[in-house]
């Protein structure tokens, strides 16, 4: 029963974040950058590029083309990501159609427009950048080039806002290929329709940026040191209640010649203020340190990603 509860807790939470990333993603296409028709990468862009040529709100050709990359989605990375993304693209689609009309107009326009383009692409594309990476920390996202950035990444170890960043690229510059018109009628004149490619590769760039230092902020580890006299009662604590490794060394003090125990614990960053609390509470007088890691490897962590280094390479190995 305990556990379920934790996993009913741990399955909210993680809803509510990812509902909280696709606000800001909505946020900020809807008060920064579509008052100033501006064009994005990904399925959000392509919807844009259809909005401003047709008209058709850009929640359903969203959810429209979010289907079909779905699929694949779901098929190569397993039903448990399809399921929380398919509710990221519902909300996503939802959200764009509705919260751009309900923003009154004097608010888009003293945020947006009266800021000039520049700006409003930074603003626009860190809230939906800082949206990507909080869905995708969570097993979600927001769809489109995502869910393919996704997908090579669970084989290469590559960067995901690098990958959007070149997937984009594309879909911005051939936003000049298509008419479009103002929220007036107005036709957008091709001068105009360049500068607005070029605002949209900074806004990619500012976007993926985003997405990068939001997710190496929330994956980063800590490698945790701890030697107490409580060490037992501690390191129940720790893999019991927190549910996380430890690993006992035994070790010597060189001035006092007394043994010691040690605890070491790799943990996420996130986590380590439960973990000071755990230690605080059990034993105050506990000798800790802490530090970064460059990268943890193994479970429960990241999974080790190597690039093939084709047939010479494989030979080479095999003569080892």
């Amino acid at each position: 029963m305990e556990t379920l509860k934790q996993n009913l807790g741990t399955a909210v939470k993680e809803y509510l974040l990812i509902t909280l990333g696709i606000l800001s993603y909505v946020l900020g296409w809807a008060i920064f950058l579509i008052p100033n028709n501006l064009v994005g990468g990904g399925v959000s862009g392509l919807s844009a590029i259809i909005y401003y040529a047709t008209g058709i709100q850009m929640g359903y050709s969203y959810l429209v083309i979010n289907v079909i990359l779905l699929l694949v989605g779901v098929k190569i990375l397993g039903s448990g990501f399809g399921g929380k993304t398919i509710y990221a693209i519902i909300l996503a689609s939802v959200l764009l159609n509705v919260l751009p009309p309900l923003i009154p107009e004097t608010i888009s326009m003293e945020l947006a427009v009266s800021n000039g383009k520049l700006l409003c692409t930074i603003i626009g594309g860190i809230l939906s950048g800082v949206g990507i990476g909080m869905s995708i920390s969570y097993g979600g996202s927001t769809g489109g080039t995502d869910i393919i950035a996704l997908i090579i990444c669970r084989y290469r170890n590559m960067s995901p806002g690098r990958l959007i960043l070149a997937m984009d690229v594309v879909i911005i510059l051939s936003s000049m290929m298509f008419p479009s018109y103002t929220a007036a009628g107005e036709l957008v004149p091709f001068p105009e329709k360049f500068a607005t490619a070029v605002y949209g590769l900074i806004l990619i760039t500012v976007s993926g940026y985003s997405v990068d230092l939001y997710l190496s902020g929330s994956k980063q580890s800590v490698q945790v040191l701890i030697i107490s006299k409580k060490y037992e009662k501690l390191a129940d604590a720790i893999a019991h209640e927190m549910k996380r490794g430890v690993t006992l060394i035994h070790a010597e003090g060189w001035y006092t010649k007394e043994e010691s125990q040690v605890l070491m614990v790799m943990i996420r960053k996130s986590d380590l203020n439960l973990l000071l609390r755990y230690v605080k509470t059990i034993d105050p007088d506990a000798f800790m340190s802490v530090s970064t890691v460059m990268g943890v490897f193994g479970k429960g962590f990241d999974q080790i990603k190597v690039k093939n280094s084709g047939s010479k390479g494989e030979k080479k190995l095999s003569e080892h």
